[in-house]
């Protein structure tokens, strides 16, 4: 089980290290801090989970794209990323941004934002990345604003999660209402609401097999609330997963790495705040801890990135820097025996922030540092940790700082070579980095995809060097803009990997 004050200790260390109220994403929930600090009232704890102060908004708007030139773009630091198009809260009739996901229409090819709001979700159309168009919102639930909200995809539906919320559950959202706005921005409504569940910290959903997975909520103790939403319009919960406590965030796949005896079972990497804890959840209503793993100096294990031939897991440490003074870590695992993983190694950046969330495409990993915005480092070799920084866009040109402000997450897997950035303080950047698109793994294997995003990918890497300059077309474009779609009619789940809060 979980160390019983870790999530109380924390809210301590990072309030009192950053000069902030312990409201912050990586601060325990209101539910966590009722079971860890009983002797807080009802009314403190609610103000710890909601305080917003460290959380405000910071004004900012784009004329036109900016090329990276002599280290800046605009305001911001950067190297070898292109700004093109900004767009703030405001810009999508929103308070402030969390997290984001997107989404690419299989019957056109469009490319389209999913940015998280405190108020809502925001849908934004950036198959012409320099000219962004909000489409609309759809509100939370009941008007419960959440600090935390986390969205996935699967067969052209959003699933929407909302934390530290008393009624929120789970909203579905098909997104071809997208395709035909008369007049945006529009107000969006559910297609469905999935109730057995009240809040979700995160959802992840394996689209192999059509199963989501809500964590750090009210239901399993915080664990896994398996869901089958092979129909989308018709969600029913098939099992529950709380033999470890409260988890984080979390990525399922069928696993295809080199542990012979759990290949081609379902398997989630799940960051349970002290542990890499790995569940089998072949059999639903049965799932099994493999293995829970620590590390010497752990602060909070927040989310974590599989490389593509499910070797190694990449686990982002949210309170590492503060509690141990170092500046910001990225920690791999190697996953050879699902059953005793062990630490191969960390890379340390060269300057100090808070790691949120990161991904992994082909050779490159791609991360949300708060304070040091979009960070892309080149895996040298997985097997002992070692990395490189080859780009970033620094959205906090205020400094490198300790605190939770700034980049929350990124989205790197648009066919167009486009990636965003939800920044909570500033809104949603739209970037293109100038780095080679080739992959590292033989068999291009990519985490939970299982229709021909993969393949797209190969050909883009043999045909792509390195990605376009600012206002260059992207290969899709030169294409005829189709390469990217499969042809109308085709029915598989948008392959993307799975998101994280």
């Amino acid at each position: 089980m979980r160390r019983p004050a870790i999530g109380a200790c924390l809210c301590l260390v990072l309030a009192v290290a950053f000069a902030f109220p312990p409201a912050s994403e990586g601060c325990v929930l209101a539910s966590r801090l009722r079971a860890l600090a009983p002797h807080l009232s009802e009314e403190e704890i609610m103000a710890i989970a909601h305080d917003s102060h460290h959380g405000e908004l910071i004004p900012y708007s784009l004329d036109a794209p900016e090329a990276c030139t002599d280290g800046m773009a605009d305001i911001f630091p950067c190297s070898n990323v292109d700004l093109l198009a900004f767009m703030s809260p405001a810009d999508l009739g929103g308070s402030r941004g969390n997290d984001l996901w997107a989404w690419t229409d299989p019957m056109t090819g469009k490319e389209y934002a999913l940015m998280g709001l405190t108020n809502g979700t925001a849908f934004v159309d950036v198959s012409s990345p320099e000219n962004p168009i909000y489409l609309g919102r759809l509100d939370t639930h009941n008007n419960e604003d959440s600090t935390w909200r986390d969205i996935a995809v699967y067969k052209d539906h959003a699933f929407i999660v909302a934390d530290a919320v008393p009624t929120h559950g789970m909203q579905v959202f098909d997104l071809a209402q997208l395709r035909n706005v008369a007049n945006p921005p529009a107000s969006f409504s559910v297609t469905t609401r999935y109730t057995d569940l009240n809040d979700g910290h995160n959802i992840t959903i394996n689209e192999a097999t059509g199963f989501a997975y809500v964590v750090g909520g009210n239901t399993c103790s915080g664990g896994l609330h398996i869901v089958d939403v092979r129909d989308p319009t018709a969600p029913v919960q098939v099992g529950c997963f709380s033999g470890d406590g409260y988890t984080h965030d979390l990525e399922c796949v069928v696993y295809n790495g080199p542990d012979t005896e759990h290949k081609g079972k379902e398997i989630c990497m799940s960051s349970n705040e002290d542990t890499l804890t790995i569940v089998d959840v072949t059999v639903k209503d049965s799932p099994v801890m493999l293995s829970r793993t620590g590390y010497t100096d752990s602060g909070y294990i927040h989310q974590g990135s599989l490389t593509g031939d499910h070797r190694y897991f990449l686990v982002d440490d949210e309170a590492d820097e503060s509690m141990f003074n170092h500046n910001t870590r990225t920690y791999t695992f190697d996953l050879s025996d699902l059953d005793a993983p062990t630490l191969a190694g960390f890379f340390e950046a060269a300057g100090e922030a808070i790691d949120h969330n990161q991904y992994v495409k082909g050779k490159y990993v791609y991360q949300a540092n708060y304070a040091r915005g979009l960070r892309i480092l080149h895996l040298d070799n997985p097997a002992t940790g070692e990395m490189t920084e080859v780009a970033f866009l620094d959205t906090v040109p205020e400094g490198d700082m300790l605190g939770f402000s700034g980049a929350w997450s990124t989205y790197p897997y648009l066919a167009s070579g486009i990636v965003l950035i939800s920044d909570r303080n500033r809104g949603l950047f739209i970037v293109r980095p100038r780095i080679p698109l080739t992959a590292v793994f033989e068999d291009n294997f990519e985490s939970g995809t299982t229709d021909s995003w993969g393949n797209r990918q190969d050909r883009a890497d043999a045909e792509t060097s390195t990605a376009p300059a600012v206002g260059a077309p992207s290969a899709a474009a030169t294409a005829g803009g189709t390469s990217a779609a499969p042809a109308v009619g085709n029915d598989k789940p948008s392959a993307t990997p799975t998101p994280s809060s």
